[in-house]
């Protein structure tokens, strides 16, 4: 089990106070030292079920300079998109955690990280 974190993100710290209180073994990547390349990000969002504009951070200040609310949402515009979170790896949704089971969650909550914890593989 892997979680991606932003150690100055109080849901990352509360995800990994959670990891420990319940005595999980996991590692720590600080995707902001250790940014996930475009290949991981893929990998992370097949795990997750998700597109890539589902982990962004459209809120962030990147996000409005490059303008990504206007950007479209489909098939042709992915590699786009996840280009982006590569280069600016603050525009994606934290924490996440990927599972034991092959799968991942965006654990923004204790429920997350719970259904984290008990996906087995």
């Amino acid at each position: 089990m892997e979680i991606w974190i932003n150690p100055a993100c109080s849901k990352c710290r509360s995800a990994v106070h959670l990891l420990d209180a319940e005595g999980a073994s996991y590692t720590v990547r600080r995707y902001l030292d250790e940014v996930p390349t475009e290949d991981e990000i893929r990998a992370v969002l097949g795990r997750l079920g998700l597109e890539p504009w589902d982990i962004t951070r459209t809120q962030e200040a990147e996000a409005k300079e490059l303008g990504l609310k206007e950007w479209a949402r489909d098939e042709s515009s992915r590699d786009r998109w996840i280009e982006a979170l590569a280069r600016h790896p603050k525009l994606i949704q934290r924490p996440i955690i990927t599972a034991d089971d092959g799968t991942a969650v965006v654990a923004r909550t204790d429920e997350a990280v719970r259904d984290a914890l008990g996906r087995h593989g």
